[in-house]
């Protein structure tokens, strides 16, 4: 019987948080829309942001958006 393994995202250090990394701004916000949605949250309540240490996206909450 095969085992399914936990998937693991890849994650880069931002400030002294790892945040989960998007390839590219559409795969973040669609990522954005359904944790929204997942955890009752407000719509568009998460924004992606380009990472200035890589070439990939993250998500931030509006009230803390990225320095």
């Amino acid at each position: 019987m095969k085992k399914w393994q936990e998937f693991e995202p890849k994650k880069c250090w931002v400030g002294d948080e790892q945040k989960v990394c998007y390839e590219t701004e559409e795969e973040a916000v669609g990522a954005a829309r359904l944790t929204e949605v997942e955890h009752g949250l407000k719509p568009n309540s998460l924004v992606a942001y380009r990472c200035e240490f890589g070439e990939h996206w993250h998500l931030a909450s509006k009230k803390t958006p990225p320095k």
